[in-house]
């Protein structure tokens, strides 16, 4: 039975852009090993250049195997794929005949204690996943960021000696996603170069560096444009690395057509800003958890669209509002704080000099403020120690009542559906 892919994941995904294609990949996961082949099946035949995904269950995510272990046996469904509680060789059945050269799988989880995981996914022939210190820990929970950055640090050592060369281990960050709305690009910008910074430190060889939609078409192209200029700056040159974009993260518009349209958007701005990699969304976002036909029908519809999208590949005039700049002193700031990027990480965070907007965790200052303006461009409204301005722009800047939160929440779901 051979499950092992003869291309990793971020050089099938390298060599897809050079010909000319986007990469489309879903959020799928289902509990049920039949299910969950099936889905990757009809991913893999899709009328589309796609890669797959085994997104995993929550419990798997937080390390309660015990509880993974109870639901299996009560026959309850889980909402994702348990790798770790399942047989090896049950996962491998999984992959045999699916995983190859044309197909490779990335594990998708969630975890700010992904070893476990790590040991899962290697072991039965899979090379990549995704996630992060900051990106995994902030937004999602409550784990000190300290020992998020130890656990990061082990799993990427973990990963890079247990995928056998020629393949290449390959890691996501997550740092472009951070809440997933309501948080200006530059944060997230910098966010993302700093974890592919800190994969690199330890042992990773190929990474993605992701960018999740916002507001404002412009400000977006301009924010992944900044992250592929900042990734070439920043990283050795003998890592790999591609961008990925998030089709919008935030509250999804509830009519099939702003959903759609929404989608579309996302695929266009892909196509148009370089990256080589669109995470889809679906029909369904705003109600349920997607099916399998409908993730493929997103699938083909992000690949239709990217086709006959204009491809200026990354390179043909955008506006310059201050994203590249922003995210630049930020990544600046917190390397100039310590040699070993996991320790400056948490003396940034502990300092101020990175700040979340509306993130709770205790290790986040709390202090950073974020509005979208009449133009509808996310924009800074409190920078707390940050070494970044907030916006001078006139008369928007108010305070941010639950009402008005609320409301920019809904913004583009607003605008889709309306």
């Amino acid at each position: 039975m051979t499950t092992a892919a003869a291309t990793s994941f971020g050089a099938f995904v390298i060599a897809a852009a050079a010909a000319g294609r986007l990469v489309v990949q879903p959020r799928m996961g289902f509990s049920d090993p039949r299910r969950m082949r099936a889905g990757l099946e009809r991913t893999k035949f899709a009328a589309a250049t796609t890669v797959g995904t085994i997104t995993l269950d929550s419990y798997t995510r937080l390390n309660d195997h015990r509880a993974v272990r109870r639901a299996l046996a009560g026959g309850t469904p889980l909402n994702g794929y348990p790798i770790v509680a399942y047989p090896l060789n049950q996962t491998r059945a999984l992959l045999d005949g699916v995983l190859d050269a044309s197909f490779p799988i990335q594990v998708r989880h969630g975890s700010s204690r992904p070893q476990q995981i790590i040991r899962a996914l290697t072991a039965a022939g899979l090379d990549a996943t995704e996630g992060g210190p900051i990106s995994y820990c902030l937004p999602y929970g409550r784990t000190p960021l300290r020992e998020s950055v130890s656990n990061w640090e082990a799993a990427c050592h973990l990963l890079a000696e247990r995928v056998a060369p020629p393949r290449k281990p390959h890691l996501e960050t997550f740092g472009g996603c951070l809440l997933g709305q309501l948080c200006p690009p530059g944060l997230l910008v910098a966010v993302s170069v700093l974890e592919a910074r800190f994969f690199a430190q330890h042992g990773i060889g190929s990474v993605s560096l992701s960018y999740a939609q916002q507001t404002d078409p412009a400000q977006d192209e301009e924010a992944v444009r900044a992250l592929r200029r900042l990734a070439g700056e920043f990283l050795p040159a003998e890592v790999d690395r591609h961008v990925v974009l998030y089709a919008y993260m935030g509250v999804y518009p509830t009519s099939a057509r702003g959903a759609r349209r929404l989608l579309e958007t996302a695929a266009e701005l892909a196509v148009r800003s370089g990256a080589e990699r669109l995470i889809v969304k679906t029909v369904a976002e705003a109600h349920r958890i997607p099916t399998v036909e409908e993730n493929v029908a997103a699938l083909e519809t992000a690949a239709t669209v990217a086709a006959v999208t204009a491809r200026p590949g990354g390179t043909g005039p955008v506006a310059d509002t201050g994203v590249y700049t922003e995210a630049r002193t930020l990544v600046e700031a917190v390397l100039e704080l310590d040699a070993d990027i996991g320790r400056a990480l948490c003396a940034a965070f502990a300092r101020g000099v990175l700040d979340v907007p509306y993130c709770l965790h205790p290790d986040n200052a709390g202090r950073a403020r974020s509005y979208i303006d009449d133009g509808g461009r996310l924009r800074w409204a409190a920078v707390g120690r940050m070494p970044i301005r907030p916006a001078t722009t006139p008369g928007d800047r108010a305070e941010m009542t639950s009402a008005r939160l609320l409301s920019a929440l809904h913004h583009v779901a607003r605008s889709f559906d309306g």
